[in-house]
């Protein structure tokens, strides 16, 4: 029997994860215990994704357990052991702002947590292949140093500068404001490599960009895109913090991340690192986000600014992708900025506007 645990499985990742192996491992085991509605509140909780997956899939089976139960956990590995042959590890505090408001929660959540679930997996499945999902801010406020240039609707970095693809693995991660959420990051990054290199265990890390999808639930702290849609769809207020709204993300579809994580599956490495992001395919700044949503959904936003920006945001980040084409040449991108934001919208219209 092949089996797949994947925690925060009724998340973004974590869910669109369950999707994608379903057909492809003979059980998934889910690890979650819907903590997104304790720090988003109950309008951004995963339960009813997870009700969702267990009705479409059979081979799905769900635990109520918080990764930070060191022998909850226990009990599940111990259980299947051997039989694991992934490990997909989604769940996390995903939020710059929230963490500042319990930095020994998103800590014990995001470092913690995931050296559970590394532990968990040396002692009893260590030939399985471990997946991450990091963040890129785990480089801290460095990308800031770039050479930006301020055009009318966005930052773009210099036509001529190394950059220009976009940021890659070389940048260095230190003597940097991190945030206390890119910090805890750093530390479950750090010690995922370390498990892959020390002890010899197949790892990956993925620094994902903004992570997005239809059955993304976000909230004013977390998910721009998934709560820009909802805001120009329900009519709700969208606050714009600093750098006159021209800041650049690039936008991963949920279904392109897990793909990469299949790919890395089948020809693991020891400990690598990946930056994940939407790259030079599919990016964009706040306001042109803005445009889109209102184009889409045929209604102004109601929209404010602030010119304070949040501390150690990005003005501006794009990643760097090649380095994992390379490693895998046939993966590819599925999904364009406006495939996903069309998804979005369809998927909130049948949410928000059920008659």
């Amino acid at each position: 029997m092949k089996i797949a645990i994947i925690t925060g499985s009724s998340g973004l990742i974590g869910g669109a994860s369950v999707e994608f192996f379903a057909d492809k491992f003979d059980l998934v085991i889910g690890i979650d215990n819907n903590l997104r509605s304790y720090f988003f509140g109950t309008e951004a909780s995963t339960e009813g994704n997870r009700k969702r997956l267990e009705e479409k899939f059979s081979n799905f089976k769900s635990y109520d357990l918080d990764i930070r139960d060191f022998a909850g956990i226990e009990k599940v590995f111990r259980e299947y052991s051997s039989a694991i042959h992934l490990v997909v590890h989604a769940a996390a505090q995903p939020s710059h702002d929230w963490a500042a408001l319990e930095p020994l929660t998103d800590f014990s959540v995001n470092a913690m947590g995931t050296i559970n679930m590394l532990e968990h997996t040396r002692q009893h499945c260590k030939e399985a292949v471990f997946i991450f999902t990091s963040t890129n801010k785990v480089y801290g406020d460095t990308p800031n140093q770039l050479p930006l240039i301020e055009l009318d609707k966005r930052w773009e970095i210099a036509e001529q500068h190394s950059s220009k693809n976009g940021i890659d693995e070389t940048m260095s991660i230190d003597n940097s404001l991190h945030s206390v959420f890119g910090a805890s990051k750093v530390a479950a990054d750090v010690m995922v490599q370390e498990y892959g290199r020390y002890f010899g265990m197949k790892t990956g890390v993925f620094r994902g960009g903004c992570l997005t999808g239809p059955h993304h639930a976000g909230a004013p702290l977390h998910g721009f895109l998934s709560y820009l849609m909802k805001c120009a769809i329900t009519g709700q207020h969208y606050h714009i913090l600093g750098y006159k709204g021209k800041q650049v993300r690039d936008n991963i579809h949920s279904f392109d991340l897990v793909n990469m994580f299949w790919h890395y599956y089948n020809n693991p490495r020891h400990g690598e690192v990946y930056n994940a992001g939407g790259g030079r395919h599919s990016n964009c700044s706040i306001l042109e986000a803005i445009e889109m949503c209102e184009r889409m959904s045929g209604r102004k936003m109601n929209i404010s600014y602030t010119d304070s920006h949040r501390i150690g945001d990005h003005i501006w980040y794009i990643s760097n992708v090649s380095k994992f084409r390379n490693h895998y040449p046939h993966w590819e991108y599925h999904h364009t900025l406006e495939s996903t934001l069309d998804e979005m919208h369809e998927h909130m219209l049948k949410h928000f506007c059920k008659a």
